[in-house]
């Protein structure tokens, strides 16, 4: 019996055995011409067993870098595309990298800083002032939806003053939406969207029906 523990390893398990199978055989093909019809006739193979590659331009380049790969670039083909260097496609991609970037008050998200500066260019008046009345009720939203506790307008404007090092204010007169309509509505969201609740429903429909 053949185990796979004694074939060889797939380079690329997403096409299988058969396909890695097809390519080591390609070079046994001794009649160039007869070896290339071979290697399209896979390639057109790998393309049917993978239809989401076509939704990419290249994707045909794809594929016959992804042969040549599996072949250990050894294929003697006249292939439609250069032969690619191995260097290129067995190399790792760079670290990205952790973003270090510091968020001091995290529930009201880290784009919110972004929105503030771009308003504090604005010229002072009537749009930057409702600007800031509408940023100022999407951190009190935020804080509210993490935080569950009370805050109080006063704390937001602190808040607001500080992210923007004192470019952005709220006047002590400014009412922002209420808290309690801020806590209701959450609450709502949460009732429609319960997956504990929805999945007993499920049960109490389906021992119904046994």
């Amino acid at each position: 019996m053949d185990y796979n523990t004694s074939r060889s390893h797939l380079v690329i398990p997403e096409y299988g055995r058969n396909i890695q199978t097809m390519i080591e055989h390609l070079n046994t093909i001794e009649d160039r011409e007869t070896r290339t019809k071979a290697a399209h006739f896979v390639v057109n193979a790998m393309a049917q067993m993978h239809p989401h590659l076509k939704e990419s331009a290249d994707y045909k380049h794809k594929l016959w870098d992804h042969m040549h790969l599996i072949a250990n670039f050894k294929l003697d083909v006249d292939a439609p595309y250069p032969l690619p260097p191995p260097d290129v496609l067995q190399a790792k991609p760079s670290h990205i990298g952790y973003n270090t970037d510091r968020i001091k008050y995290g529930h009201y998200g880290k784009y919110i800083i972004e929105i503030i500066k771009k308003v504090a260019e604005f010229e002072e008046g009537e749009e930057k002032s409702d600007l800031v009345n509408t940023i100022a009720n999407h951190m009190k939203i935020s804080y509210l939806t993490w935080n569950r506790d009370s805050v109080t307008d006063a704390t937001i404007g602190d808040n607001l003053a500080e992210l923007s090092k004192g470019e952005l204010t709220i006047t002590d007169d400014t009412k922002l939406i209420a808290t309690n309509d801020v806590l209701q509505r959450n609450n709502v969201k949460k009732k429609k969207h319960n997956p504990r609740k929805d999945n007993q429903n499920y049960q109490r429909k389906s021992n119904r029906h046994r």
